[in-house]
């Protein structure tokens, strides 16, 4: 019954899709040096994890903030969770 109240020109709805799942920013518990920050911010953004120590560094050094932005990090970021 239902085949003959659709019209025949319309097109099929389309499949829904999943959004995909919303990635988080955690510390990292693999490339860890300190507290797995620089390594869970490289994790988060898909790029190497030394680039962003070296950043950090380079704050550290020469803007003054990055210690102290690193212990903030450190105590906000949530560790990552086991697998």
């Amino acid at each position: 019954m239902e085949q003959m109240n659709q019209n025949p020109n319309q097109a099929p709805p389309p499949p829904t899709q999943t959004p995909p799942p919303a990635r988080r920013l955690y510390r990292s518990r693999r490339n860890r040096m300190i507290g797995g920050v620089a390594g869970g911010l490289a994790d988060y953004l898909g790029i190497d994890p030394t680039l962003v120590r070296l950043i950090w560094a380079f704050t550290i050094f020469f803007a003054g903030f990055g210690f102290f932005a690193y212990i903030v990090a450190w105590i906000v970021i949530p560790d990552e969770p086991t697998r």
